[in-house]
């Protein structure tokens, strides 16, 4: 459940991150052309494609330098390798991608001893409760 509370919020932080982009992009543009104001209106693909980018990059980045996105540190949990050192830059952004790309892998832990993702147990990973 906390696994779970945690990707709620981190869906909310990205999905700021992404806000605060868009809204750079149209100062830029209102700066480089002039009045009036106007978000960009880029094609779904692109949008699709700077959003799972956002996505990587907040995990991974959250994932090498504490250890925790915002949603993990709130909920007490850090991601770390099952020796329990933090993860590396590539190990971080693999298991940001796979989170992104195959998100039923969550649906493992319930059934996993260990309380693994697939994700988990592909990137010899794991998720600790600590103190906050």
């Amino acid at each position: 459940m906390s696994r779970t509370l945690a990707g709620l919020v981190d869906a909310f932080v990205v999905a700021g991150l992404g806000l605060a982009a868009q809204l750079g992009a149209g100062a830029l543009r209102l700066v480089v052309t002039g009045p009036p104001f106007r978000l960009p209106d880029p094609p779904a693909w692109l949008s699709g494609l700077c959003g799972w980018t956002i996505a990587v990059l907040y995990l991974a980045g959250s994932w090498v330098m504490t250890g925790s996105t915002v949603g993990d540190r709130l909920l007490g949990l850090r991601v770390t390798g099952r020796s329990g050192r933090p993860l590396g830059v590539l190990r971080a952004l693999s298991r940001a991608a796979l989170c992104l790309v195959f998100p039923l892998g969550l649906l493992w832990i319930p059934v996993s001893g260990r309380r693994a993702s697939v994700h988990d147990l592909v990137l010899a990973t794991t998720v600790r409760h600590h103190a906050r």
